[in-house]
């Protein structure tokens, strides 16, 4: 690490001491280069803010995702055989046995104080161009990113490092959830009129607009209580307003009618083509993490990646891991709901093909090619959603080919697990440990667990890149959160008829008829829930979810009844070594 990062970040300094020892040359340049020059543009600076959601922050399973998902019932990573163990960083979050010093913990924190660095740095920089042209839109996506980056770590850590971006002498501060939630929202509050409106002013929804704000201010209402009061047996989720004008879930109601009576949004038929790799710009997305598979540094295909089977190739120079999965708790949610256009959706080929993975497949046309490859590489497709029971698929030949019949088209065989051989690859979704407490399994038993084929694998550049724009805020998530308002206000009619609103604007594919999903008749807060874990799977939404319903302290899988203290992770030992400007949370 280059010194003068140090001399002019001591910010980075205190935050980051251990990221920034660990980093590529690359990252180091990014710093050093916009960061850390008094002559960096305003447009760099604020690139290096948004490109840190890239830059494995939220779209490598390891950073946020694995705190906000591998910490619920909606995925885990167990040890599978000799994979995965890690020394049991993994299981941990399962597990609810992490402590300071978890590894996974540590990566997610630098990667938000990093956000939070860029982002002070990008203000700082537009702060000191008084001519620049684009001074107050930049000023206030810079100040929105440092807010939304602030938030997340103060959801997760509950305290997060600030520096007066317009103070060249400003000491460090340590910002605490329970009253930094409110700073945030008149923050974002305040730049809102400085914010562009998606698709004004040369925006995307790669960046932070006033439809951007809107969806943060919903979702800081509505876990406005959880943060204030961490550690409640219940929460006030109808407390007065910040600006005392109505109650949280009022605000929260305000903040995503915005969005959901602003035209520029609908919700996909298709629900998976809010998570393929044709994504970008789709009409339900609000803020993404833009990807592009040929700019690695800011792209990850994790998310596809994690799920597959070692043997499940989508094209012969990749490959899947064998990873992640569901727990049974979760699963048995959807007992009924199979049907759901959410739950799972087959691939057609252009030769109407259909890939049924059901044992009835011979083969599959051999036309479609992954794009911008030479020489050409054969693209197999694999369904969508979630994955059980015997998994079947093409067989490479080296790197460069799959099998064929004598007419040209790919076999399709009985897929077997990639590490042991006699193995057939079955998902199950019941899970057996030999040890309950411990999520380790036995060579043998690597199979087990229902797979999350949610997000499309993209083969363009191997197992790491994607172009998969990573949904932040979409429209599907802010009926999900009007619905949770006008319930917890009493309104289950309103509550019940935006639930079906998802329910019924998604549809199953061709070879069903193309059908809708099924309207509920009632809703109760159990029946809310599971609906809110339908919309929202994979999407680091469920950790919040299940706080504020209560469900998080209990018994899932190898999880014990855990204690409120963990509702929250502990300042790595790392940034506790580094500075005594933090104080460990309470039981860490």
């Amino acid at each position: 690490m280059r010194k003068k990062s140090l001399q002019l970040h001591k910010l980075a300094c205190v935050a980051l001491t251990v990221a920034m020892v660990s980093c590529t040359d690359l990252k180091e340049q990014v710093i050093d280069e916009v960061l850390g020059s008094n002559n960096a543009s305003p447009e760099n600076a604020l690139a290096a803010a948004y490109g840190q959601m890239g830059d494995a922050t939220f779209v490598d399973h390891g950073n946020v995702f694995a705190l906000q998902e591998y910490s619920t019932d909606e995925a885990f990573l167990p040890t599978r055989g000799s994979d995965w163990g890690d020394g049991g960083v993994w299981r941990a979050l399962h597990e609810f046995t992490w402590g300071p010093d978890n590894g996974r913990l540590n990566e997610a924190w630098n990667a938000l104080n990093a956000g939070i660095i860029k982002s002070l740095t990008a203000i700082s920089t537009i702060n000191n161009k008084p001519d620049f042209t684009n001074k107050k839109l930049f000023l206030a996506e810079s100040r929105a990113m440092l807010a939304f980056y602030t938030y997340h770590t103060l959801d997760l850590f509950g305290q997060a490092p600030y520096k007066d971006p317009y103070n060249p002498n400003a000491v460090l501060e340590v910002k605490k959830a329970d009253v930094a939630i409110d700073e945030l929202i008149k923050e974002v509050e305040t730049i809102l009129p400085d914010l562009a409106n998606l698709k004004e002013q040369n925006t995307h929804n790669g960046r932070f607009t006033k439809q951007a704000a809107y969806a943060m201010l919903a979702d800081m209402y509505l876990n406005r209580a959880v943060l204030k009061n961490r550690y409640a047996a219940t929460f006030n989720f109808l407390e007065t307003a910040v600006d005392n004008q109505g109650t949280d879930m009022d605000k929260v109601i305000s903040y995503t009618s915005k969005i959901i009576d602003d035209s520029r949004f609908q919700l996909e038929s298709n629900y998976f083509d809010n998570f393929s790799i044709k994504n970008n710009g789709r009409p339900e997305l609000i803020f993404v993490v833009s990807q592009d598979v040929n700019i690695g540094r800011n792209s990850d295909n994790d998310f596809a990646y994690m799920s597959m089977e070692r043997s499940q190739t989508p094209s012969p120079a990749t490959r899947g891991t064998n990873a992640s999965c569901i727990t049974p708790e979760y699963y048995h949610t959807w007992d009924g709901n199979h049907d759901d256009p959410r739950y799972s959706r087959k691939y057609q080929y252009e030769d109407g093909t259909w890939f049924m993975n059901d044992g009835s497949d011979v083969s599959v046309p051999a036309t479609s090619f992954v794009p911008n490859i030479s020489p050409a590489l054969l693209w197999f497709h694999f369904n969508r959603g979630f994955q059980e029971g015997q998994q079947y698929g093409p067989k490479k030949i080296g790197t460069t080919d799959f099998e064929k019949t004598t007419d040209g088209r790919i076999k399709v065989f009985q897929l077997f697990c990639d590490k042991y051989a006699a193995q057939p690859v079955i998902y199950t979704p019941e899970i057996h440990f030999d040890n309950p407490a411990q999520a380790i399994f036995t060579q043998a038993q690597i199979n087990q667990g229902v797979r999350v084929f949610k997000y499309e694998y993209d083969p363009g550049r191997g197992n790491s890149f994607s172009s998969v724009d990573i949904p932040l805020y979409r429209l599907g998530g802010i009926y999900c959160m009007r619905a949770e308002a006008y319930f917890r206000k009493s309104q289950t009619d309103l509550a019940l008829g935006d639930m079906n609103k998802l329910r019924t604007s998604r549809t199953r594919e061709a070879l069903y008829n193309s059908v809708p999903g099924k309207a509920l008749t009632a809703l109760t807060e159990q029946t809310l829930y599971n609906e809110i874990g339908f919309e929202m799977y994979w999407e680091m939404y469920r950790r919040k979810q299940m706080i504020r319903f209560g469900k998080f302290e209990a018994a899932c899988t190898a999880k014990p009844v855990s204690q409120p203290f963990r509702r929250i992770f502990p300042i790595p030992q790392s940034a506790m070594d580094a500075s005594d400007a933090f104080t460990q949370n309470d039981k860490y």
